[in-house]
């Protein structure tokens, strides 16, 4: 506790110059669905010691890159893959100079907890697993992953049919905790704040493509003094703390 005491006023003391007072601002943030705990957490802090108001919009991460584009007002997009902010930046919309490659994470297939049908990846080929739910690969950075992968091992053109996609990681999450599915692909993260699901496979990180979670700040934002303070503060030692503890890998190195 301690340890984690100290990262706090570390991080207070990255924010000398920015009282809570009548100058605070509102920085919108778009991000991916499966930062929603870990930043809600890390912006509750943050707004203690800033002052400024944090205002998230969650949601796929294709989703909100179309939206950024088309104009919705934005200061901050963390995205779940690097795709959709490489659109982004090659049409002019980040600062670049921001651009920073921040968590890494792993892909687990969930199933109910009273599921017996599925002990590895080749059971989805089953009879027994009929319905099988992936974010939307063109939407989706988990379905792209997750398809990815399955393309990678073999499985994809077996699968194919009984894939329902899903407009959300946590939507997959979602349909799995319902029953309206036999298994899903989410997250690791994703898996770990659900009691109604159990993890019956992690996909090996050698088998997976390369998970990364970057964040920048966009050109035009209402507010980019404000928002530029907030995604130091994402990057510093008392996010890395939150991150962590959500089951993130903590990524240091910029984006090139």
């Amino acid at each position: 506790m301690k340890a984690i005491a100290a990262l706090l006023l570390l991080g207070a003391a990255g924010l000398c110059g920015l009282p809570a007072d009548s100058h605070a601002a509102q920085v919108t943030v778009f991000a991916a669905a499966s930062l929603n705990e870990s930043l809600k957490e890390i912006a509750t802090d943050y707004q203690k010691l800033s002052g400024d108001k944090i205002v998230f919009n969650f949601a796929a991460s294709g989703t909100l890159a179309r939206q950024i584009e088309e104009g919705a007002p934005a200061d901050v997009f963390f995205s779940a893959d690097e795709s959709r902010m490489d659109a982004l930046e090659m049409k002019g919309l980040i600062v670049k100079e921001t651009r920073h490659r921040r968590l890494g994470n792993s892909l687990v297939v969930v199933a109910a907890k009273d599921s017996a049908a599925i002990h590895s990846p080749s059971d989805f080929t089953n009879a027994a697993i009929q319905r099988l739910a992936l974010g939307d690969p063109k939407t989706v950075p988990a379905g792209t992953y997750a398809k990815a992968w399955l393309e990678e091992s073999g499985l994809w053109p077996s699968v194919q049919g009984k894939v329902i996609p899903c407009e959300s990681v946590r939507a997959v999450l979602a349909a799995v905790e319902s029953g309206n599915v036999d298994a899903g692909v989410v997250y690791k993260t994703d898996a770990a704040i659900s009691r109604e699901v159990r993890v019956v496979f992690e996909v090996p990180a050698a088998e997976a493509p390369k998970i990364s979670y970057p964040a920048a700040l966009l050109k035009g934002g209402p507010s980019p003094e404000r928002a530029r303070k907030f995604l130091d503060y994402l990057m510093g030692d008392a996010a890395d703390v939150v991150f962590a503890q959500h089951g993130f890998a903590l990524i240091r190195a910029n984006s090139e």
